[in-house]
């Protein structure tokens, strides 16, 4: 574990699956909490078996939100599966779970149950609509809370039909919320000297998502249209296509239109009654798209991104992922990390979007194995060898056999 690491210490109990709950904790991890993963028996976390695509079996899905964690495979339905889970609840700061509506307090692992075992511990539940209301028990997925919360409303092109972003942006930010109130839970925990229960969900994350639509409806009566390649309230801020692809174009002020205007050689747009001011642009907006519009599709991307950026106007190519991956400012950012793994000669994967003092956040190791550390996280909470040994017999866990992606052990 790196000396400096802000979470050195910190040790946390994982019983998530799939994207957003794995990826708070692999957050955490990078952060340099120790992270044991329970994984039920017999398959382990569902995001193992998501794809294709697959990178030489193990999908891309669980590689990219379990790095740095250890995995303990277990039978949460036996009672020796339980306890063992329980065992390590007693010495852990946090306890992560993202199971559907009601299935910890079925296994014996609620929020009571776990407080019961440690007074001091941090439990956070990672939910699908949220804890109280009609669809409180119903699970969820990212893209039905891209429905559910109307984000797919907004953002197809106008006319045409609803659309998901590409991105599991949901997931993602609600382990990011998840991660924000397991560190405030943890400073009031130590205040307090008491058990703290955080508690977020997808839904709640998609709805905040969109603070300024809601703000807009409430203050206007009048539901936010699609938007598609546009945003309708800085104006122009959208994609126009050139000859040879498509530019993302954000004059979102009157300066910055200004300065768009002369870079294109239109500079009379500036002083057109419609366009003055952001007002009148979000006004009439259609016509003024249509007329930026017809001078973008004269010249290439190269040319336009050149001049834009030579008159300070930001602006980017539409890229897709192979060319954000050969991208010099991905490069020098240092976004990519190697990491060993005993089954994928070059795996590398994206690196947290955080650094502090001036040294990005790692992913400390790769995803583990199914079972990979059952033995050691079992040992570190007074388990003999025999009794491991006993427990892999009765089926209350298991133990993985093959090589190690971390050596056998923490780093």
């Amino acid at each position: 574990m790196e000396p400096d690491a802000a979470l050195a210490g910190v040790k946390v109990v994982d019983l998530t699956q799939t994207l957003a709950g794995p990826w708070c904790t692999q957050v955490l991890a990078s952060l340099g909490a120790d992270v044991v993963k329970l994984e039920r028996l017999p398959a382990g976390d569902e995001a193992r078996r998501a794809g294709p695509p697959f990178w030489e079996g193990e999908s891309a899905l669980f590689l990219a939100a379990n790095s740095g964690k250890r995995s303990l495979a277990v039978d949460l339905k036996s009672a020796a599966g339980r306890e063992a889970a329980l065992r390590l609840v007693e010495g852990a700061d946090v306890f992560v779970q993202s199971l559907r509506p009601g299935a910890a307090d079925r296994l014996g692992l609620g929020f009571d149950d776990v407080r019961g075992r440690n007074d001091r511990v941090v439990y956070c539940s990672v939910g699908a609509f949220g804890k109280r209301g009609p669809r409180a028990e119903e699970p969820g997925y990212d893209p039905l809370m891209q429905a559910a919360a109307g984000i797919m409303s907004t953002t197809a092109e106008p006319g045409r039909r609803p659309i998901r972003t590409g991105p599991s942006a949901v997931d993602i930010g609600t382990g990011m919320w998840a991660v924000i109130g397991i560190l405030g839970a943890l400073l009031r925990r130590d205040a307090v000297g008491a058990a703290q229960l955080v508690d977020t969900s997808l839904y709640e994350t998609a709805v905040n998502y969109q603070p300024m639509q809601f703000a807009g409806y409430l203050a206007s009566g009048i539901v936010p249209p699609p938007l598609g390649r546009a945003q309708r309230v800085l104006v122009p801020l959208e994609v126009f296509a050139a000859t040879d692809g498509e530019l993302m174009v954000a004059a979102a002020s009157d300066r910055l239109f200004g300065a768009l205007c002369a870079a294109v050689e239109m500079p009379g747009l500036a002083d057109d009654p419609r366009f003055r001011t952001n007002s009148d642009r979000v006004e009439n907006h259609a016509a003024l798209s249509r007329v930026l519009g017809e001078r973008f599709a004269e010249r290439t991307l190269d040319e336009w991104s050149t001049r834009l950026r030579a008159a300070g106007v930001p602006a980017a190519p539409v890229s897709t992922i192979d060319e954000v991956v050969a991208d010099e400012q991905f490069r020098a950012l240092g976004l990519l990390q190697e990491l060993p793994h005993p089954e994928i000669d070059d795996l590398r994967l994206v690196a947290p979007p955080l650094s502090i003092d001036d040294r990005r956040l790692p992913l400390r190791w790769a995803a583990p194995q199914l079972g990979e550390h059952s033995r050691e996280v079992l040992a570190e909470v007074g388990y003999s060898a025999a009794e491991v040994e006993g427990l892999e017999r009765e089926g209350a866990i298991g133990l993985h056999t093959g090589s190690s992606s971390t050596g056998g052990g923490k780093r």
